[in-house]
């Protein structure tokens, strides 16, 4: 019975795996349309959405803790990923603060004690193990254009000026700072389970953001975008949550590929992420 089971899904995967890049893409476009509509026919308050990004982030970092903790190891792990989620978690933890001091508010908190329990982890208890050579992106590259383009694109209301531009960086990096550790994975080619999981882990979260703003545009007709002000800020928004999405999707296309055919460590091809 379980043969059986099994024998449909490698079918698929066969298929899926001989396609073009661009069937390929037009797939996962449709998947994505699909679970869309999914998710509005199922959550009726799309509020909820955004929790469970946040909520599923949480999650991934734990598994990030439980590795250090358990492993002893921070190989396979971005130093410098972990650097720019513990900046712009910080930034949005302060806007959260003094503009709207919610549930995300005491999320984020959470989230952000734990992610600076692995910065300390990884450059002090365990550097020894820290892969520096494949560590190569340099956060300035990361950080700098998304300060400049904060200053140039920010949210319009009436909130003080330096609020503003920090709530635009928070986004627009948050949007990126995942790379660094794309960019460790794809020098090393082979990613252990506790790494894949946590990189799975931001997809869902970045997937779950993402239909949380297109939902709440969908539902208020365009109204949220009025009320997050003019100009080209809300459209940024947007934006930055879709590309947060895409920058994962191919990642997560080889994660549950491997799930399915039962391989533990994930084996990424040459051109991914």
């Amino acid at each position: 019975m379980k043969g059986n089971t099994k024998k449909p899904i490698q079918v698929v995967r066969t298929w899926v795996r001989r396609q073009p890049p661009k069937v390929k893409v037009f797939l996962a476009f449709a998947i994505a349309i699909a679970a869309l509509i999914f998710i509005r026919m199922v959550v009726y308050d799309h509020d909820n959405l955004f929790i469970a990004a946040e909520a599923v982030h949480a999650l991934g970092i734990s598994v990030l803790i439980y590795k250090l903790a358990t492993e002893k190891t921070c190989a396979g792990l971005s130093l410098k990923s972990q650097e720019l989620t513990a900046i712009f978690l910080g930034s949005r933890l302060y806007c959260s603060f003094v503009m709207e001091y919610d549930v995300h508010t005491l999320l984020d908190l959470a989230t952000l004690a734990a992610t600076v329990w692995v910065v300390y982890m990884m450059r002090f208890n365990l550097n020894s193990s820290y892969m520096l050579e494949k560590d190569n992106v340099t956060n300035y590259y990361v950080v700098i254009p998304c300060a400049v383009l904060s200053l140039v694109i920010h949210p319009t209301t009436q909130h003080h000026i330096i609020n503003r531009i920090l709530w635009a960086f928070c986004v627009y990096l948050e949007a990126v700072s995942v790379l660094p550790q794309l960019r460790v994975m794809q020098n090393t080619k082979i990613v252990e389970p506790f790494t894949a999981h946590y990189v799975f882990a931001l997809g869902v979260a970045r997937f779950l953001s993402c239909a949380h703003w297109i939902l709440q545009v969908l539902d208020t007709r365009g109204g949220l975008l009025t009320a997050l002000g003019y100009g080209l800020w809300p459209s940024m928004v947007l934006l930055s949550e879709i590309v947060q999405t895409f920058i994962l999707a191919d990642f997560c296309y080889y994660y549950v590929q491997s799930v399915m055919g039962g391989q533990l460590v994930l084996r990424l091809p040459s051109g991914v992420v």
